[in-house]
């Protein structure tokens, strides 16, 4: 009976050992940054791919789902340019959709808000009587925290192999690809 009684309340110590440990890694800050980054990353995936992802024949529907996504100046951009764009993109008849390769976040700033990423996506661009195009692209993109969860507020083009910008020169400002306005190459300014 004795021996019974210490195996007893030796299995009830190990549980809330065990469930004070588990208790405290799901709720520590690392946690709790980790499970951010992943919404960060979530939100800039679909974002950027939404931004690269617009068919002629649902236009409206289209240019909506990238307003949604974005945020700040690259949202007034967009809001500002739409009429004009959304005829180019009529009379050219085109519908691009995009793919995501793989993406990561690159900067994280909880405090502030704000987040870069990069991901890569290939885009596929079907003109009228045209065979489709195909182009993988990586993108760098930033995202702010707004009430409404994680948003787009600058995506460019980003530098790959000899075309990397000399950083001595400040580096060109990049155009995304697709049919879409130029937006300004996000800047690791933190």
């Amino acid at each position: 009976m004795l021996v019974a009684l210490a195996l007893a309340v030796v299995a009830a110590v190990a549980a809330a050992v065990s469930g004070w440990a588990w208790y405290g890694a799901a709720h520590d800050d690392d946690a709790a940054f980790a499970r951010t980054r992943d919404t960060v990353l979530a939100a800039g995936e679909q974002a950027v791919q939404n931004l690269n992802t617009l068919a002629y024949t649902d236009l409206d529907h289209g240019l909506d789902i990238w307003e949604s996504s974005t945020t700040g100046d690259l949202h007034t951009q967009l809001t500002q340019g739409r009429s004009d764009f959304a005829a180019q993109v009529r009379q050219a008849q085109t519908t691009s959709t995009a793919k995501v390769l793989s993406g990561a976040v690159t900067e994280l700033d909880t405090r502030t808000g704000k987040a870069s990423v990069m991901v890569a996506l290939r885009i596929t661009v079907q003109a009228p009587k045209a065979a489709p195009a195909v182009k993988e692209s990586r993108m760098l993109g930033e995202l702010t925290r707004t009430a409404d969860g994680w948003k787009l507020s600058a995506l460019g083009q980003a530098p790959m192999g000899d075309s990397a910008p000399d950083p001595a020169a400040g580096g060109p400002t990049a155009a995304p690809t697709g049919p879409q306005p130029t937006t300004p190459q996000p800047t690791a300014s933190r």
